[in-house]
């Protein structure tokens, strides 16, 4: 039977080993859920609501193991897993409160406003999620929680560095009440969890991870016309303006760039900065990406924890050197540090080029690429110029102008104005182009997988 292990990133050192489940077993449990879906969508949306209010108190009981499992399993600093417990919460309770009224029937007038109707939004069965490692609680729970309101039943397919994390969860959620079977966990190799899409109970695939993986995803969804709802990730330009405030610029972009270790889809990773300012804003923020404190995951002092794992650590060193060869100039970083564990240190590349990884691609790690702007037209300009689209930032002490750019120009889903942060369960999280499509979040994930449902009466 083929196995996978779980390693901690810092130590190296083995967590856990699992067993990888044959189609056979991944197939009873979607049978599994269905059938608990099929209790489960005959309750009210009221009804379902206190499950989910429950799930949020178990998850705040659970804050101090389930965050420390995540930072073994990861490398996550550990006070960032206690917020990310904390958020989860925060979802599930936004959830019940608001999902009775977003998913509620809506009366309609047809026939010219002669004949009434009515809209109503009727769960659709079993909801496939597969989710990545660097969130491993908020990644499933964004799924998890807007489906459970919405009636559905969710079976998570975790990244199995983080196989723990899930079945922790798992294990919280039934604790907490929710009904056996209306959740899931599988651990699956790829051609499972092909096989897995195609199931005739899935009813729809959501999946957040790369753009080449969410391309193979939704292929294989596509092909077997089953709705998909990807989240592909970025490398979200964070624009510095000739009229921003270069101190506030620098430290938000610093927390930025750094946050989860720099393995965050959503975070300022490309940092086009107007020649006016660029010395100034450079200087200064090398100055404190030399300055971060790297270190074990679990001291209150450190400020980076190691990279996710020695694939991860591999490929963050390649397109490094990568970007280098393409005319990169090294500000700082660059090299990692002869220690156990997958550490690789706050770097800053300048002179970035178009074709390089550092330009075009996704570096998921703490590695910051500065490019420079003629203007606030060319930085704009610069920040559109990628395949991907998810968020991005604007520094500007004209809030009215970088709301006007925000708005009518940055082609991405989300952009923050003066501020970082990753996500909010009141505003709608996705992007467009090669950052994939649909949204989560705000209520509009609980109407993803949803049958919006004409009636006419007479």
């Amino acid at each position: 039977m083929t196995q996978i292990s779980t390693i901690n990133p810092a130590t190296e050192e083995t967590i856990a080993t699992y067993d990888v489940m044959t189609s056979d077993v991944a197939f009873d449990k979607i049978e599994k859920c269905h059938k608990a879906f099929l209790a489960w969508r005959t309750k009210g949306h009221a009804d379902r609501a206190p499950y989910l209010r429950k799930i949020a108190a178990a998850l705040r009981d659970n804050a101090d193991s389930l965050a420390m499992l995540m930072t073994e399993e990861t490398g996550k600093l550990l006070r960032d897993g206690h917020t990310e417990v904390e958020l989860c919460a925060q979802i599930f309770e936004y959830t019940a409160e608001h999902g009775p009224d977003i998913l509620a029937d809506e009366d309609r007038k047809h026939s010219g406003g002669e004949k009434r109707g009515m809209v109503t939004y009727p769960p659709i069965g079993v909801i496939y999620s597969i989710q990545p490692w660097n969130f491993p609680v908020y990644q499933p729970v964004r799924v998890l929680a807007s489906n459970l309101m919405a009636g559905n039943g969710v079976i998570l397919k975790h990244a199995s560095i983080c196989t723990g994390s899930g079945l922790m969860l798992h294990d919280i959620c039934l604790k907490a009440g929710l009904p056996e079977g209306l959740f899931e966990v599988v651990i699956a190799d790829h051609d499972t969890s092909d096989v897995m899409i195609e199931h005739k109970r899935v009813r729809g695939v959501t999946m957040t991870g790369s753009d080449g993986g969410g391309r193979h995803i939704g292929q294989v969804a596509t092909k077997n016309l089953k709705k998909s709802v990807l989240e592909l990730g970025s490398n979200d330009a964070y624009l510095v303006l000739e009229d921003a405030d270069i101190e506030l610029a620098v430290k938000t972009c610093v927390q930025g760039r750094l946050y989860n270790n720099g393995e965050t889809c959503v975070s300022a990773k490309r940092f086009v900065v107007t020649e006016a300012v660029y010395d100034a804003f450079t200087s200064a923020f090398v100055e404190q990406m030399k300055a971060v404190q790297m270190g074990d995951p679990k001291d209150d002092d450190t400020q980076l924890g190691p990279l996710s794992s020695a694939e991860q650590f591999d490929t963050i060193s390649e397109q490094v050197s990568k970007s280098i060869e393409g005319g990169a100039n090294v500000l700082c970083g660059g090299s990692a540090p002869d220690r156990t564990g997958h550490y690789y240190p706050a770097t800053v590349l300048a002179n970035c080029q178009p074709g390089t990884p550092a330009y075009d691609d996704e570096i998921f790690g703490p590695v910051a690429a500065i490019i420079k702007a003629k203007d606030d037209a060319d930085a704009m300009r610069i920040a559109n110029d990628s395949r991907y689209g998810l968020g991005g930032g604007i520094f500007s002490k004209d809030e009215d102008k970088a709301l006007q750019l925000a708005r009518d120009h940055f082609d991405t889903g989300m952009v923050r104005i003066n501020s970082f942060g990753a996500a909010d369960p009141n505003m709608p999280f996705g992007g467009v182009k090669d950052s994939g499509f649909g949204r989560e979040h705000g209520g509009f994930g609980m109407k993803e997988f949803v049958n919006a449902k004409a009636i006419y009466l007479p």
